[in-house]
């Protein structure tokens, strides 16, 4: 049995269980690319990761972003986002595993749906469960992308 080291002292308390509980080490690599997404709270592709390594002089190949990536979805840190425009972002999951997401087909703005009122939850989850009983299919989550034009292309 491989039994790893796990460096967890300089990660967020939320994160550490998570190395702990998957046996992984917290690489240099893998803190900088939280590390990234920390700052810059947004939906990011590999490549964008890549390059803001590359403006901090950080020295992390494409492969171990990529690579580094997968291992961090897997471990339910991060979540994969497709917006349709070939790419795969990521984000990290800290809302709730039911996450909308607002598209400008025009600009390519993303913007998180937050604040949601109860009504709607409740409409959605009553949804949910409608599709689980129909299809006997048993949902751990779902992403609802809305496509339109933002204020500022309207």
């Amino acid at each position: 049995m491989i039994i790893f080291f796990i460096e967890v002292k300089d990660l967020p308390e939320s994160w550490k269980d998570v190395f702990h509980r998957f046996n992984k080490k917290a690489t240099p690599s893998r803190r900088a690319i939280l590390e990234v997404f920390e700052e810059k709270g947004q939906h990011l592709s590999a490549e964008d990761v890549y390059e803001h390594l590359r403006a901090k002089k950080k020295k992390v190949g494409i492969a171990t972003v990529y690579r580094n990536l997968d291992l961090l979805l897997r471990m339910g840190i991060l979540r994969k986002v497709n917006f349709g425009d070939g790419r795969e972002h990521y984000e990290i999951c800290r809302t709730a595993q039911f996450h909308h997401h607002l598209i400008c087909t025009q600009c390519g703005q993303v913007v998180d749906c937050e604040g949601m009122t109860q009504e709607e939850e409740q409409f959605l989850q009553r949804l949910r469960k409608e599709f689980e009983q129909k299809q006997g299919f048993v949902v751990h989550s779902y992403h609802i992308y809305f496509y339109g034009l933002c204020p500022r292309c309207r």
